[in-house]
């Protein structure tokens, strides 16, 4: 592993922006966001190896098993941001998919110096987790060198855990010895360093791409419509409504009366509609369906 990181790409001097303390206003802002359009490029030249570590991940938790998102600073608050939005927007429950941030929940507002610096940490981190074999360890460093991460991964590996690696540093790619390496190169910050930038807005659509690759892949969506959602507050019902009363042709109103005698339970819901059941008997259909509603409704669509 490459240990000077002056030769990280995330730690180089961007020539582009050498004299942006000169600049106006405007010529600030026009500077990062040209540099900012280079990210989705870079995230799509790494489309395979994201498509590979979603689908790896997809067949871990069809074992029961979790996703954990290991990281530091930036990395682990963007891994602890997708992993707190899974279950309002899939209905997953909150230990499927859990982050982990070096220095803990203080972390998530406040830097914590030196948090990330010892290796035995991290394994300690994902040991009281419980890692299992049927797991998977998502580790994520812009640098890819944060020993935090590296010690999660390696108890990860030794356990028997999928891995993968999110980092914006090619130099380190070939060193990384996980099952899939996933390196969107969005070049040097606009301010040197500040991975807060370019790689965490990679970082961003990587993880938001691979956790909603895997739930759709788990039938957590139908046509491109949430419907794993649970109606749990006023924004929650209103969009469940919309969507019943779409999938099934009702008004909003004996949509909402639907999602009533389903206890808010959108999947159910649509299986009471078309196949003229309760919502006891909904809930097995789904079940003998593989959670998939498409499977579920197609003899009574």
């Amino acid at each position: 592993m490459l240990k000077d990181r002056s030769k990280l790409t995330t730690e180089q001097r961007n020539p582009r922006s050498r004299d942006i303390d000169r600049r106006t206003t405007l010529q600030i802002v026009d500077i990062i966001n040209a540099e900012d359009r280079k990210v989705p490029a870079a995230v799509a030249r790494e489309r395979k190896a994201i498509a590979r570590a979603a689908d790896l991940i997809v067949e871990r938790l069809r074992r029961g098993g979790r996703l954990f998102y290991v990281g530091a600073g930036t990395s682990g608050r963007l891994g602890v941001l997708d992993a707190s939005e899974c279950p309002p927007t899939f209905g997953t429950p909150p230990s499927l998919v859990q982050g982990i941030i070096a220095g803990g929940r203080r972390a998530l507002v406040r830097a914590i110096e030196g948090a990330e610096d010892y290796p035995e940490i991290g394994a300690a981190a994902v040991d009281r987790k419980g890692l299992k074999p049927r797991d998977a360890v998502v580790g994520i460093a812009a640098c890819g060198m944060t020993p935090f991460v590296w010690g999660a991964i390696g108890r990860a590996r030794r356990v028997g855990a999928a891995t993968v690696f999110v980092t914006c540093a090619p130099e380190v790619k070939d060193s990384i010895n996980v099952d899939v390496v996933i390196n969107p190169d969005v070049g040097p910050e606009v301010v040197t360093g500040s991975t807060r930038m370019k790689a965490g807005t990679a970082t961003k659509l990587v993880l938001n791409t691979l956790t909603t690759t895997a739930m759709i892949q788990l039938g957590k969506v139908y046509g491109n419509l949430m419907v794993d959602l649970k109606a749990t507050n006023e924004k929650l019902v209103d969009r469940a409504e919309r969507i019943v009363a779409e999938l099934t042709g009702l008004s909003r109103a004996r949509a909402g009366a639907l999602l009533k005698k389903a206890h808010g339970d959108l999947k159910p819901a649509v299986v009471m509609h078309f196949r003229k059941v309760g919502f006891a008997e909904a809930e097995r259909i789904l079940r003998d369906a593989g959670a998939s509603l498409r499977r579920a409704i197609k003899d009574g669509a």
